[in-house]
């Protein structure tokens, strides 16, 4: 019944913005191509000359966008923003826009995903996202012992809690204020909203952000963890084929497949992918600059005629292979092996 009441609040498909970047191609023979943002430059690859050039970073418009707010989208004025840190603090702050955009500014490619994304869904997207460090502007209140769950509070009062330790252990979470290098719309959290890499978006991401309270996991329940969502949810290691499509036709033999694959805070250390019944073979990965962002892969296999089967999975750099047992999204996030039908003539 949570599952259901979400998928309602989220308005079902409609509130679902696709997030599939596929691939930019390539001049022939040319090698790889590059894109630059201000975080990391990124291979791309070539992989069928029907598709239209999309990049590894996944376009602002094209972002998904689930929360409680939806379809209305919260206005908040720059100029008025205030951000309250307080509860378990050495002392109260409150912070301006002004008083951001004075401090040390960062940035980092980072990919977002929702704990309702199905295996091979598309609630899951790569973005460069800037802003401040939420560690360094947490420290300026100073972060008394015993704080476990960084309470945020969004302006249209949903609730997110963070683990304290997530956000102090040196990944780069943020308070952010820019999404691939421009202002966030007001869709995805202008004027400040938060990123915590590894976390999935209903404990990390919280929207329209106007207030920060650091207490216990005793002390309160979040908005989702009151439905029956777990409390810390990590994100899985997954992976996804994006070519060939489902049901797609292709011609037999030499067929180049790709797509994403993730595995957050350790990184992708391999891909894998398996035609039919056959042996798990290495595909060839394209390296993003850290865990906290996918990575594409490719793989060049032989395709026989008839109907075909193809599946992926991801290894950590830790060397722990993605959960193959089938689990829903509720309440922790999907897991199983992506799979795709095709057929070969």
């Amino acid at each position: 019944m949570e599952k259901q009441t979400r998928r309602q609040l989220f308005g079902g498909a409609a509130a679902t913005v696709g997030a599939v970047a596929l691939y930019q191609l390539l001049a022939g023979g040319n090698g790889p191509q590059t894109v630059t943002s201000t975080s990391s430059t990124v291979p791309l690859i070539k992989l069928d000359e029907g598709l239209a050039p999309q990049s590894f970073i996944t376009p602002t418009e094209d972002f998904f966008r689930i929360d409680t707010a939806y379809p209305s989208i919260p206005e908040l004025a720059k100029d008025s923003w205030q951000l309250k840190i307080h509860g378990m603090v050495d002392s109260e702050v409150t912070l301006s826009f002004a008083d951001l955009e004075a401090m040390p500014q960062m940035s980092d490619t980072i990919t977002l995903a929702c704990v309702s994304n199905e295996v091979g869904g598309n609630e899951i997207g790569n973005a460069v996202w800037g802003g401040v460090s939420l560690a360094d502007v947490l420290r300026m209140a100073g972060v008394q012992s015993g704080a476990e769950q960084l309470v945020s509070r969004s302006s249209d009062g949903w609730t997110c809690g963070t683990p304290v330790d997530a956000v102090m252990d040196g990944r780069n979470a943020m308070l952010v204020t820019t999404m691939n290098g421009e202002p966030l719309t007001p869709k995805h959290g202008f004027p400040v909203r938060m990123i915590v890499p590894g976390l999935f978006g209903y404990v990390s991401a919280t929207k329209w952000l106007v207030d920060l309270e650091l207490t216990t996991w005793d002390a309160f329940d979040p908005y989702w963890v009151v439905r029956g969502w777990t409390p810390e949810g990590p994100v899985l290691s997954s992976s996804r084929i994006d070519l060939p499509r489902p049901a797609g036709k292709v011609k037999a033999g030499a067929l180049t497949a790709g797509g994403f694959a993730w595995a957050p805070r350790a990184g992708v250390g391999k891909v894998q992918v398996r035609l039919n019944d056959g042996q798990w073979q290495d595909a060839e990965i394209v390296e993003s600059h850290s865990g906290d962002a996918w990575a594409q892969w490719r793989a060049d296999i032989e395709v026989a005629v008839g109907e075909q089967l193809l599946t992926v999975r991801v290894i950590d750099a830790n060397g722990v292979e993605q959960v193959e047992a089938e689990q829903g999204t509720f309440p922790s996030g999907a897991t199983g092996l992506h799979s795709v039908k095709f057929s070969a003539a």
